[in-house]
């Protein structure tokens, strides 16, 4: 019987080790994961720097529609959303592989997904569900150590020699 709390002692170290393993890489890793299929779509939202492409302003204008309680809906002010969708594409990624204002970034792109769910339902099960996933473990779990955020929240307990602060 004496091996049993030995066991026991391994399975509780290699279960730390994992748990610590996991914490470190998940994070950045999600973070990936999330951002990369919305930087991909961003990067084909644009005609040269600044200039939305006549292709993304034609869906947003003619071919995107809501789809809500079995009706379909035009996008409202579709040019400006085109635009601001290119914009987010691009910026929410970049912040979010930087691992800068994280949570409120995976909020956006959660955000992001309910509304391309409604103008795609039947996207949810190959696409949407996952992104939505991702996006509330980023959320929940934060930047993780390989992050702007927590480089900062370190930098900002420095300075104000206070323990109170929290990684962001």
């Amino acid at each position: 019987m004496t091996a049993a709390p030995a066991l026991t002692h391994a399975l509780r170290t290699v279960n730390a080790g994992l748990a610590g393993f996991g914490g470190l890489i998940a994070p950045p890793v999600l973070r990936v994961a999330l951002a990369l299929p919305f930087l991909r779509s961003g990067l084909t939202r644009w005609d040269g720097f600044g200039t939305v492409s006549v292709g993304t302003q034609y869906l947003f204008e003619e071919q995107f529609k809501l789809h809500i309680f079995g009706g379909l809906y035009d996008l409202p002010v579709p040019d400006q959303l085109a635009l601001l969708v290119a914009i987010a594409e691009i910026a929410l990624p970049i912040l979010l592989l930087l691992g800068l204002g994280t949570r409120i970034t995976a909020l956006a792109l959660l955000v992001m997904t309910g509304v391309i769910q409604l103008v795609f339902p039947d996207g949810w099960t190959n696409f949407h569900l996952y992104w939505a996933a991702i996006a509330l473990a980023v959320v929940a779990l934060g930047p993780g150590a390989l992050s702007l955020d927590r480089g900062i929240g370190i930098l900002a307990r420095r300075r104000s020699g206070s323990a109170e602060l929290s990684a962001i």
